[in-house]
């Protein structure tokens, strides 16, 4: 049975690493491995639905306008593009997920594999740097920003970092590309929670600890965005690299961990 402790620290790792860019999925296989746990996984979905909400109080009015286009089927306005690009963006990892589950899957055991995807995810974030520009999203770059998107169930890749980090590098604008990276998280994390969810049951399983998980991740994941959204404005964005970088080869190099 896992404690109230250690549903509060996975809860607070997952809402302070889902939005900056550090990989939460491979800080909750790190965090796992640390305290010896075998997380259910229905404590893992929740999490995700915690930081889920997370995105859709902050961009309730985006969702609300762009549900609107497309009731309307208006695609010419802001809202309605928006959501089309939603939409292209989303498929590849839809594709990618489906198509590679079972390997996907195996990586969550494997903390070599964590390890150097953040080394991947450092430089990614380095490359990104001063890459300032007010290029509008547009079919191919939201296509690309969907395709480094698909790269990110891989834990180590961080999904905020990689998303970001490819609009800035294509030179889109720095507020079209943080918005857009955490609309098009809406889809992704909604249909993994689905996918993941769907044969799951609380039976065995202490609902207080899960409601516990849930509040916690909303809270810490909510300062968390926040405070990611201030970084990418002020252009330290590409700063998260160093943190990769030493926690990925302390896997790779360091005994401990092996």
């Amino acid at each position: 049975m896992v404690s109230y402790l250690e549903v509060f620290i996975l809860a607070v790792v997952q809402g302070i690493t889902e939005w900056l860019p550090i990989s939460s999925s491979g800080h909750l296989v790190i965090t796992q491995k640390a305290l010896g746990l075998d997380l259910p996984l229905i404590y893992s979905v929740m999490l995700h639905v915690g930081t889920l909400i997370v995105v859709l109080t902050v961009f309730h009015k985006d969702i609300i306008e762009m549900l609107k286009a497309l009731a309307k089927r208006d695609f010419k306005t802001d809202e309605g593009k928006l959501a089309l690009f939603i939409a292209i963006g989303s498929i590849p990892i839809a594709i990618f997920g489906f198509v590679c589950y079972d390997f996907l899957k195996s990586l969550f055991s494997n903390l070599p594999a964590v390890g150097t995807a953040l080394l991947i995810t450092g430089a990614v974030l380095v490359v990104s740097e001063k890459r300032i520009g007010n290029k509008k999203l547009d079919t191919r770059n939201t296509f690309l920003i969907g395709l480094a998107q698909a790269f990110t169930i891989i834990p180590g890749i961080s999904r905020s970092g990689i998303t970001v980090a490819t609009g800035l590098i294509q030179k889109v604008d720095k507020v079209a590309a943080f918005n857009y990276s955490f609309l098009l998280a809406v889809p992704a994390i909604l249909g993994a929670t689905i996918f993941e969810g769907k044969d799951l049951s609380t039976a065995n399983v202490d609902l207080i600890s899960l409601l516990l998980g849930v509040i916690v991740s909303m809270i810490v994941g909510y300062i968390s965005l926040k405070l990611l959204q201030k970084i990418v404005m002020k252009e330290k964005f590409h700063l998260f690299a160093y943190y990769c970088w030493i926690v990925g080869a302390a896997i790779l190099f360091i005994p401990i961990f092996q």
